[in-house]
């Protein structure tokens, strides 16, 4: 069975855990990004208590700080600050009880000079090995964000994929926007691929729209899924809780997530 997630919001918790219960989902968690909430330990705790004490799915991941994150950057106090954001992440990661955390490339794609490209994945290359060594207990997951195609990510990834704790994160949505088609993104990515997110837009704009609300081709990510990519973790990455059952219903419609609900489950085992 597909281990689909969703993104919990604080101020609808309770209706959040009915969901991911009702449904068998994850969590991930979208409130350890920033800056601010990374340098406020009492926030943090607050936060990480908040949820703990609610209850929390089995499986859960979070999404880690990108804003400006560049450990691969040719300025040493860039490099300093990049680190510092990701080893916070992966401390919250780990306080959470997350399987894995997920970071952004952060490649500049106006900046594709040979000699760039190359410093890009020597430099991601020497950093993320020695975070992937040293936290071998948790699942290091990249995503594609402003990539203009699968190249980069792909050559990063053929010198990481040895670390049993990476994976690539495939967006589905940013590849829509790329001008390469999904597919050709799946198709070369699809052997590193551990996590998906997926949501819709208008393809023009990353607008997190609920599945089947966009243009982006959906039964060409089922295709992809299958063929590509089956076993990831897929997110669900909408945010208002109208349009995270409205794109569990249209997955489940259309036989991409066939979970076998409680209710479901109860009645199964009565036979």
């Amino acid at each position: 069975m597909k281990q689909v997630l969703i993104i919990p919001e604080r101020d609808e918790i309770q209706e959040c855990l009915e969901v991911a219960e009702k449904y068998n989902l994850g969590f991930e968690y979208n409130d350890f990004y920033l800056p601010a909430v990374l340098d406020d330990q009492e926030k943090l705790t607050q936060i990480i208590e908040g949820y703990k004490q609610k209850g929390m799915p089995s499986y859960c991941t979070i999404h880690g700080a990108f804003y400006d994150v560049l450990p691969f950057s040719m300025d040493a106090r860039v490099r300093e600050i990049g680190m510092l954001r990701i080893e916070q992440s992966i401390a919250v990661a780990k306080s959470v009880g997350a399987k894995a955390v997920v970071f952004h490339t952060n490649y500049d794609p106006f900046l594709n000079a040979e000699s760039y490209v190359a410093s890009w994945i020597e430099g991601n290359t020497a950093f993320w090995s020695s975070m992937l060594e040293k936290h071998r207990d948790i699942n290091i997951y990249l995503e594609n964000m402003f990539d203009r195609n699968p190249d980069i990510m792909e050559a990063l990834s053929e010198k990481l994929h040895g670390y049993s704790n990476y994976g690539v994160c495939f967006d589905f949505a940013h590849a829509s926007l790329s001008g390469v088609e999904p597919e050709i993104w799946a198709r070369r990515l699809g052997p590193f691929v551990k996590h998906i997110h997926i949501n819709d837009n208008d393809g023009v704009s990353d607008l997190h729209l609920a599945w089947g609300d966009g243009v982006i081709d959906r039964q060409m990510f089922y295709k992809c899924y299958e063929k590509y990519m089956k076993g990831a973790t897929v997110l669900v990455e909408t945010f208002s809780m109208e349009n995270k059952i409205k794109s569990l219903e249209l997955l489940q419609r259309e036989g991409f997530f066939a979970c076998i609900t409680k209710e479901r489950a109860k009645s199964k085992s009565a036979y």
